[in-house]
């Protein structure tokens, strides 16, 4: 799969079907349109494209919001890649590009830059200046320019459309499980990890200690079943975000125990993956009773895991 950076006319691509977005999160929205993209342009003999920007936008036009990625741009473009995605075309996002007329942004990037002769866009598509263009817009001007656009309908989830925003907001809720079902996967996060305090060995439960992207969703407070990946192996785990009130509180973090065995861990990189969540934090009266409290959790984690392994093993 080829990155590039902005557009030129005077690349030739053999039969260009595209799509457009940002892309965070993969879900299964995201799959179905990257599908169609990629059947078609195989159909064609051509090549399959995906019209992206960096920054995201709204980092360009409201700095003010605190926007958090389900996706880091390493697993974004892994994510084309496992879709068949041919091209990856980043366009910097800026106030100048932000001030472009529908019909200017389907001529000189859709028609002229990347010569797109069909695109995939989800129903409620909009693009241009202050989003002016609608479906309908691009439809016209493509028959204009010479592309032919395909509106994609919405995939639709317990009674509402599956959607990035929907995501964020059922992650940071804790509910990881349902936010699995709309990714087609768990969602995970990513880090080194760092020397802590030595605190979990002394419950009976030993940790690492990972610091918290600052760009990335983050699952509620709380204690999750998980599984580590290390090193390409999945290992079991307990999961744990928070600040630590039991002991005084502190920088909210990341902790994980793997539950088959004691591995060094100390400067290697991690994947958590959130199965499923236990209970919220919670402040204890001392550590043995935040010890009892964790037996507790390992015990329900051990329950939920089971569960998860053997629903994959029938996939």
């Amino acid at each position: 799969m080829n990155v590039t950076r902005g557009y030129s006319d005077e690349v030739v691509r053999p039969y260009p079907v595209g799509t457009i977005g940002n892309f965070d999160g993969h879900h299964l929205g995201h799959h179905a349109l990257l599908k169609r993209v990629v059947e078609t342009a195989r159909s064609a003999e051509g090549t399959a494209v995906v019209l992206t920007f960096d920054p995201h936008p709204v980092k360009i036009l409201a700095p003010h919001v605190d926007l958090r990625f389900l996706t880091s741009e390493e697993e974004k473009r892994a994510g084309f890649e496992q879709a068949g995605i041919d091209e990856v075309v980043s366009l910097e996002f800026t106030h100048a590009f932000s001030a472009f007329s529908p019909e200017l942004f389907a001529e000189q990037v859709l028609s002229k830059g990347l010569g797109l002769k069909e695109i995939f866009v989800g129903q409620h598509f909009a693009f241009g200046h202050r989003r002016a263009g609608q479906i309908g817009d691009l439809i016209a001007l493509g028959k204009q320019f010479g592309f032919v656009v395909h509106p994609i309908p919405p995939i639709m989830l317990d009674g509402g459309v599956v959607s990035s925003t929907r995501i964020r907001r059922l992650i940071v809720s804790g509910q990881v499980d349902h936010a699995a079902v709309m990714l087609g996967r768990h969602y995970g996060l990513s880090g080194v990890v760092s020397p802590g305090e030595g605190r979990g060995r002394t419950l009976g439960c030993p940790t690492a200690n990972l610091r918290l992207p600052p760009d990335r969703v983050v699952p509620a407070d709380g204690i999750y079943a998980s599984v580590v990946i290390m090193d390409q192996e999945r290992h079991d785990a307990v999961a744990y975000i928070g600040t630590r009130p039991t002991f005084h509180g502190g920088e909210r973090g990341l902790e994980v125990s793997i539950l088959d065995g004691i591995h060094e861990l100390y400067g290697r990189t991690l994947t958590v993956e959130f199965i499923g969540r236990i209970r919220g934090d919670a402040q204890f009266e001392s550590g043995e009773a935040l010890s009892r409290q964790i037996a507790d959790d390992v015990d329900s984690a051990r329950g939920i895991l089971r569960r998860y392994h053997e629903t994959v093993g029938r996939r």
